[in-house]
Parts: structure tokens; C-alpha cells; sequence
């Protein structure tokens, strides 16, 4: 099993970027290249279609909105990656807030280093997106 992760301090309360964050299908509001999330299963599942087209299939594993946290799988991905299990949490953080995106997974004809190099791109590229959302 590899694991990727990166985390981004925030200028603004937890409670503020958990309000902006802390929905499952809210990633279209800070995530730039998710065009659109609709919810299935009573929103237990979510259909994510990003920029190019490419539709991702996740599946709410775990939600805790009073530790600001949440962990998610893939059901559906082009990802080259199987038994995915990633988890989204927000901390106070001093004056400001810590986000963490992190994900654990087994991958498929890559090795575990280009499997982790993708992940942690994109968990650092949507918390520096997250984070504009916050400059000035």
C-alpha cells in the first residue's frame, strides 16, 4: 500500500474553510478542474466530471463534521490505483487553519513513487487552489 499527502495553511478560521470545504459535494466550489459533482445515494456517492470530461465515482466513507473530517473512495477513476481510501481534515491552526488531504492506495502497472508523485500533485494543487480562495 502507498500513501500520498500534503497539507496548507490557511489565513481564515477552521470553522470558515470547513463551511466552504466540509461538504462532500462541494468540491466544485474551491476545486477548480471539478466542474461539477452530483450527488447519488442519498449523498453517500458523488459523479465528479472535471474539466476535460473525465468522470470520477467517489463513495463517502466516513464523515465527522465536529472534527471537520471526512474519508472518501474511489469507485470509478482513470487513476492507475485500486482500494483507494483518502481523508480531508481542517484544524485550527494558531490564528489561521491547517488543511490535510491524504490518501493511502495500492497501485496498478506504476510503481508506488509515480503513484504517490500523482497524488500529491493533485492534493497540492487543490489546496493551493483552496487556499486562493482566501488571498486578500
Amino acid at each position: 500500500m502507498a500513501t500520498a499527502s500534503a497539507f496548507i495553511d490557511i489565513p481564515a478560521s477552521a470553522d470558515q474553510v470547513w463551511q466552504l470545504i466540509g461538504g462532500f459535494n462541494s468540491l466544485p466550489d474551491w476545486l477548480p478542474f471539478v466542474v461539477k459533482s452530483e450527488p447519488g445515494e442519498g449523498g453517500r456517492l458523488r459523479t465528479l466530471r472535471t474539466e476535460d470530461g473525465t468522470v470520477i465515482v467517489e463513495r463517502l466513507e466516513k464523515f465527522d463534521n465536529a472534527s471537520k473530517t471526512y474519508s472518501y473512495s474511489i469507485t470509478k477513476a482513470p487513476f492507475p490505483v485500486t482500494d483507494y481510501l483518502a481523508t480531508l481534515r481542517v484544524e485550527a491552526h494558531g490564528d489561521a487553519s491547517r488543511v490535510t488531504w491524504s490518501g493511502r492506495f495500492t497501485p496498478l502497472s506504476v510503481s508506488d513513487e509515480e503513484a504517490q508523485e500523482l497524488f500529491a500533485g493533485i492534493y497540492q494543487g487543490g489546496l493551493m487552489a483552496l487556499r486562493a480562495n482566501y488571498a486578500g
